[in-house]
């Protein structure tokens, strides 16, 4: 999965470079504000970003706030990192901007890790959640092209569709859905078939008696 990372420090920007390939990750690492939100607006911009609190250009708030309002329609997981200690309105004021974690940077590893971790579990549900709406989406839509009003022969019953062309019950509807057919008799249909038949060796035994 692709991390982007931000921080104006180039030890620390280095160092979580390191990290983010030896574990398994593709960093797209920038020096500035300015370059992460040219990454984040990207078609294929990464679905977890490390971004620093403080930095030239916008700040960690700053594209929290951008982020949450111009792509929404991407799933992404923020994690805030800072060199100093956060009051308790900062933490607020940071978590009300978008951001979804904070870590300071005197952090070990393994927690930058596992908080990493979190982030793709919660990415892989969002990504596993739009992937079932639009199933959902595809179906109703679907199923909206057998609503309304059907012209049917009374006769044959076969359907017409919108270019005037008549087609079976099950060759429209299999058409526009995902549903297959398999044939039978109902009772009814069953029972007439059954006397028809019987009505057909009665009349062979005449013929053959006369």
């Amino acid at each position: 999965m692709k991390l982007l990372i931000a921080d104006d420090d180039p030890v620390a920007l280095t160092a979580l470079n390191g990290l983010a390939k030896k574990w398994g990750y593709e960093p797209v690492a920038v020096a500035d504000g300015n370059a992460a939100w040219e990454v984040l607006q990207r078609e294929d911009s990464p679905f977890l970003a490390l971004l620093d609190w403080h930095m030239p250009g916008r700040n960690g708030n700053e594209l929290c706030r951008l982020a949450r309002s111009h792509l929404g329609h991407k799933p992404l997981h923020i994690i805030l990192i800072t060199a100093t200690g956060l009051a308790l309105e900062e933490k607020v004021n940071g978590l009300g901007a978008g951001a979804d974690d904070y870590l300071f940077k005197t952090h070990a590893p393994t927690e930058l890790r596992a908080r990493l971790q979190v982030g793709e579990r919660i990415i892989n549900l969002q990504l596993e959640l739009r992937r079932r709406v639009k199933e959902l989406e595809d179906a109703l839509a679907q199923v909206k092209q057998i609503q309304g009003l059907l012209p049917i022969c009374m006769d044959c019953k076969r359907i017409r569709d919108d270019h005037n062309y008549w087609h079976k019950v099950e060759q429209y509807i299999a058409a526009r859905t995902d549903a297959s057919f398999t044939h039978g008799l109902c009772p009814t249909c069953f029972k007439k078939r059954v006397e028809e038949i019987n009505s057909g060796k009665k009349r062979e035994a005449a013929v053959e008696k006369g």
